[in-house]
């Protein structure tokens, strides 16, 4: 993935952002009648004296087809395609001066909504797909821009908004939803100065940990990538974790791993041991249900690979929590998971830092650190069946 041609399949179609145990299904069932656009009001706090420029882009919930919004909120599919992939029109939308608001109309959609400061961004189109900015790819023409995004599927269903690490840090944001009394949910928040000091801990982190921080010529620390996209862009050592999974593999050679997967249904349980690098997974009838090899510190880190976690009610369950206990160090100490202690949390010395860090400088602890950190409900997301109206805030670098 050190490639731009290379990013295409994985980015063509945006990551729906919806809890575990949501699916699409269950949304369209959904009683609430969402209306065809809701405002999102996006807040620059930034305190940077910068233009600011919007982008909505998604995927068709209707059609499928992947494609563009406009300030009014009107969908319009990419044309045009190559292979190689050329540049895609500029579809920015106008954002908010520094200490302003603007307002649009957010569209059903499952997407993205990217903000950049001082320069637009540049987006590439296959004949099937969009190759969005991979800042991580030195080479990639966003590298030096300071940009960010947050993720959010809006359909009958309601919204689901979140804000999103799992690739960077990079521009501190909190996302928001509106509810019919016009009250207001919201999560994302830094604390304060909390990205300099996310940062600073990172830098000052043994182990390789501060070749993720991006700096610019001018001197500013434009990003930190996740440690996945370091591993990628070979920042960091790919056996970084290695010794932690080890631990947590060996750990249930003699001992039994429970995963209860959804915390609706605390007694549907699934018992997991290890033979060989082949953790095997049973129900309560002893039938066997699913089975991992053991995962590389970039399957732990990408919750991909050999943590795949396929869209069923099984396998895809187990790996999840799989991945959310490797990556919170807590799968060697606690037999039953998903852990839901916090206070537990990356205590191991080969640990997420990165997510670590992140969590510890949220004033509400929550953030999308990585794929699969709303296993146990610490995802910075705000959801709600009849929204009235969606922000996003750029709070103080």
């Amino acid at each position: 993935m050190r490639t731009r041609r290379n990013m295409i399949a994985m980015l063509a179609v945006p990551a729906l952002a919806i809890p575990l145990g949501i699916t699409i299904a269950t949304m369209r069932t959904a009683e609430a009648a969402v209306g065809d656009t809701i405002p999102l009001t996006v807040t620059n706090d930034a305190g940077r004296d910068e233009p600011v420029f919007l982008y909505v882009l998604g995927q068709s919930l209707t059609t499928g087809q992947l494609g563009y919004a406009t300030a009014s909120g009107e969908f319009h599919p990419w044309t045009g395609g190559a292979n190689p992939p050329v540049a895609a029109p500029d579809v920015s939308i106008t954002g908010p001066a520094s200490g302003q608001s603007t307002t649009i109309q957010l569209p059903k959609l499952s997407g993205r909504v990217y903000f950049s400061f001082g320069q637009k961004l540049e987006f590439f189109l296959t004949p099937d797909g969009l190759v969005q900015p991979a800042p991580w790819n030195p080479s990639d023409p966003n590298h030096d821009i300071l940009f960010d995004w947050s993720e959010y599927t809006l359909n009958d269903g309601g919204l689901w908004l979140n804000s999103s690490q799992v690739d960077m840090l990079s521009v501190p944001h909190a996302v928001g939803v509106t509810l019919a009394d016009g009250s207001v949910r919201s999560t994302g928040r830094l604390a304060p100065d909390g990205r300099n000091l996310v940062f600073d801990a990172l830098a000052s982190q043994p182990g390789g940990w501060s070749e993720l921080i991006h700096t610019r010529s001018d001197g500013l620390r434009v990003r930190a990538l996740a440690p996945g996209k370091g591993i990628d862009a070979g920042l960091l050592s790919p056996t970084i974790m290695d010794s932690y999974i080890a631990k947590a593999w060996d750990t249930y050679r003699e001992s039994t791993l429970t995963v209860v997967p959804f915390a609706g249904q605390p007694d549907l349980r699934y018992y997991g041991r290890t033979a060989g690098d082949t953790m095997t997974f049973t129900d309560d009838a002893g039938q066997t249900v699913a089975s991992f090899q053991r995962p590389s510190t970039a399957n732990v880190f990408g919750c991909d690979g050999a943590l795949h976690a396929p869209n069923d009610t099984v396998v895809g369950p187990i790996a999840r929590t799989l991945c959310a206990a490797l990556n919170r160090t807590t799968l060697h100490s606690v037999s039953t998971q998903p852990d839901l202690n916090p206070a537990g949390f990356y205590q191991d010395a080969a640990t997420n830092h990165y997510a670590r860090e992140i969590h510890a400088r949220m004033v509400d602890g929550r953030a999308y650190a990585f794929a699969f950190d709303d296993v146990g409900n610490f995802e910075s997301l705000v959801h709600d069946g009849d929204p009235q109206g969606a922000s996003i805030t750029v709070t103080p670098f």
